[in-house]
């Protein structure tokens, strides 16, 4: 368990891909009370940004669904601010799950959801913060993920409040609100979005040399001679600065500068030379050889200790040859993304799933006898309630936004094994208005509609052999393997697919199932293939990592060898 101590956790800049000097990091010892019918129970010291459930905390407490947590703490900017000229902005990561934040006791925001960010402005710059949390767990069905107040097997514990950085920073009164950035193989285009509805002048200055002139509101067509393009193998970004011009209405208004980056790179889907379906990147064909990624962390739950615990994840993986992520029923904090981006790793990304509680013949039965369900049918789904289907669709639209501008991200999954799923041809049609440039699984492993590009398969409890798909479709192996070795012999029984007795056996096992299943399969025309798991998470033990990361459970130069093997 980790001492809650005299120092910032997560303290690195949590946007890099809109970075500005101003920056003050929130996270740290706040003051936690649960409270109960109106009344205030035991006070405890939590260190932010840790859910009060894990360890790491310092409280170790579940949040039950009739409480509420208050977190509260003094906020003072360490910087002078005019406020005729600037403004201050609380930013919070993630709040699991439903928030009401006040300043010096005065409600300022109400936000629902637990993966998506949110600000509130600060009118003074010393001020006392206040968060309200409840999260109703199970009863929630809206966006839960993998989380449980009854965790086991392929279920977690939850995690409630706070679980990413808070932070703070200065902008100008007119300043950048983001931006949308669309790259090929020879540039990019570009459409700045401010706080003002005027189209306000701005130049981006690119790789520091190169400058271009343009106004907010607009698309700018960026060429690049002599393009680099971004790829697993040689992730090369381009860094650029965005500054707002000095608003001629207001001469002696300060200027917005932002930092960022992008990378040249497509994707999408077509055919080899010989005439297989495929994956491509950069216009040619490209196998996703990857990881489920559960996103977990022992004793942080959701939240590392640190900045670093992501960055070793993604680099075991690329050490073993693996080049894609598939980032399982979470969003994770854009730092993640940001690694992703600059180490070279293809990201798929999950929705997060939720609905009321699953019916076990429609999230179970598929994977013994392959059948599919038409997805209208909301009581089979879990998925009644109207409004609560209008919020889920809607909060996987506003991800879509948010991770647009994420380089390594590939392709977006809507669904998974029917978890909460519905109406997913529509929703796939609306994903594809907001973002035309990346691929969409929309019913990875089954309940398949017959539409999109992919026929998904998930295979654990029989040999995988290759089929072509009717429809003409790609076919991708979405979740397979989950071959388990319990390395903590007195712990109780893990959960795994198929279990192994050593780190030998593991390695043999998965790479004999390589060998005998996946490899062949390639050849015939599958076209991406996602094992199970990256590490082991509570009390899975399928992980080629352990739950604390301390010990890699296979020999990593055979499943190196493996790896170019597949895709040599």
């Amino acid at each position: 368990m980790m001492d809650i101590e005299n120092r910032i956790p997560l303290c690195e800049y949590p946007r890099p891909q809109m970075a500005r000097d101003s920056y003050m990091c929130l996270n740290g010892r706040w003051t936690l009370k649960f409270i109960s019918d109106g009344k205030d129970a035991k006070e405890y010291t939590v260190l932010v940004p840790y859910s009060p459930e894990s360890a790491f905390s310092g409280v170790e407490r579940t949040l039950q669904a009739h409480e509420t947590m208050c977190y509260s703490r003094h906020v003072s900017f360490s910087e002078d601010v005019d406020f005729s000229k600037e403004r201050l902005f609380i930013h919070f990561g993630a709040v699991d799950y439903r928030t009401l934040v006040r300043i010096d006791g005065r409600q300022v925001l109400e936000h629902i959801g637990g993966y998506l960010p949110f600000s509130v402005e600060a009118s003074s710059r010393e001020f006392d913060l206040d968060v309200m949390v409840q999260d109703p767990g199970d009863a929630k069905e809206i966006s839960r993920g993998k989380q449980s107040s009854e965790p086991g097997g392929i279920w977690y514990p939850k995690t409630s409040g706070i679980w990413q950085t808070v932070w703070m920073e200065k902008v100008p009164r007119s300043y950048i609100t983001g931006y949308k950035v669309v790259p090929d193989l020879t540039g990019f285009s570009i459409e700045v979005f401010t706080n003002d509805a005027r189209h306000i002048p701005a130049s981006l200055s690119f790789e520091g040399n190169s400058s271009f002139e343009f106004c907010t509101g607009e698309c700018t067509r960026i060429d690049i001679p002599n393009p680099h393009p971004w790829s697993p193998e040689d992730p090369f970004l381009y860094d650029f600065t965005i500054t707002l011009k000095t608003d001629v209405l207001e001469p002696s208004s300060l200027c917005d500068c932002i930092h960022g980056y992008v990378g040249l790179r497509t994707f999408g889907v077509g055919t080899d030379e010989k005439g297989n379906n495929v994956l491509k990147l950069n216009g040619k064909p490209y196998f996703h050889h990857g990881l489920l990624d559960q996103g977990y962390y022992k004793n942080g739950y959701y939240t590392p200790k640190s900045d670093e615990d992501f960055v070793n994840d993604i680099k075991l993986a690329k050490s073993m040859g693996f080049n894609t992520l598939r980032k399982h029923i979470k969003i994770e904090p854009l730092r993640w993304y940001y690694h992703c981006d600059r180490l070279g790793m293809l990201v798929w990304q999950d929705m997060v799933s939720g609905g009321g509680k699953y019916r076990l013949a429609t999230i179970s039965l598929p994977l013994v006898f392959g059948s599919h369900l038409k997805d209208d049918r909301y009581d089979l789904f879990a998925r009644m309630d109207s409004h609560e289907r209008d919020v889920w669709e809607a909060e996987a639209y506003d991800t879509v936004k948010h991770l647009f501008n994420v380089v390594s991200l590939a392709m977006w999954v809507p669904f998974n094994e029917g978890w909460g799923q519905f109406d997913s041809a529509r929703i796939v049609g609306n994903m594809e208005k907001l973002d035309g440039t990346r691929t969409i699984d929309h019913a990875s492993g089954w309940q398949d509609q017959g539409i999109g590009d992919f026929k998904s398969l998930h295979v654990y409890f029989k040999p995988y052999r290759f089929h072509n798909d009717r429809k003409g479709r790609c076919v991708i192996l979405t979740e397979f393997g989950g071959y388990g070795y319990d390395t903590n012999t007195t712990a109780k029984k893990g959960f795994v697919y198929k279990k192994c007795h050593s780190k030998e056996a593991l390695t043999k096992a998965i790479v004999n199932l390589y060998d005998k299943q996946i490899i062949p399969a390639k050849t015939k025309g599958l076209a991406a293939a996602i094992y199970t798991q990256l590490s082991d998470v509570e009390q899975e033990t399928n992980g080629l990592v352990t739950y604390d990361r301390n010990e890699v459970k296979v020999v990593p130069s055979l499943i190196l060898e493996m790896s170019k093997h597949l895709l040599g």
